[in-house]
């Protein structure tokens, strides 16, 4: 599946208006996931920022450990805005950090309970979102990609 924006280099086919009416509707229905997730996040104190990064990191459990580097990557944010965002949540007691057995120079980071705790709730309540929200967005792509 190609990312690429279209460069203008080859005439794009023509698109219906139902595909138009299509793409419309799915990108409205992940704004208004993306609003319920700020919300969520919000009311559990988070920034949705701060939410995202701990999913990232939940998320990244059983392989190589997670790093500022992967925060970057995975928000993609620059590393030092990652640095920064890291610090915060290490003050703010949802981080802990590590210097690497096998390479002092690398930190490592994790979850602390409260983090964890933190996120399972967010978690459960995103999920049933999700599974409300799914039938709605496999239905607005269907005109999209026929």
């Amino acid at each position: 599946m190609s990312h690429a924006a279209p460069t203008g280099d080859a005439p794009a086919e023509a698109l219906s208006p139902e595909q138009y009416a299509a793409l419309a509707d799915f990108r409205f229905r992940l704004r208004r996931f993306l609003a319920f997730s700020e919300a969520a996040a919000g009311r559990a104190g988070l920034p949705p920022q701060q939410h995202q990064a701990l999913l990232t990191l939940a998320g990244h459990a059983g392989r190589q450990p997670a790093t500022v580097g992967l925060l970057a990557e995975q928000l993609l944010i620059a590393p030092h805005s990652a640095a920064e965002l890291v610090t915060r949540m290490v003050e703010g007691g949802l981080l802990a950090k590590a210097r690497a057995a096998d390479d002092r120079r690398r930190t490592e980071l994790s979850l602390t309970p409260r983090a964890e705790a933190l996120l399972k709730t967010l978690t459960a309540a995103h999920l049933e979102e999700l599974r409300d929200l799914a039938p709605a967005l496999i239905e607005a792509l269907k005109p999209a990609v026929p």
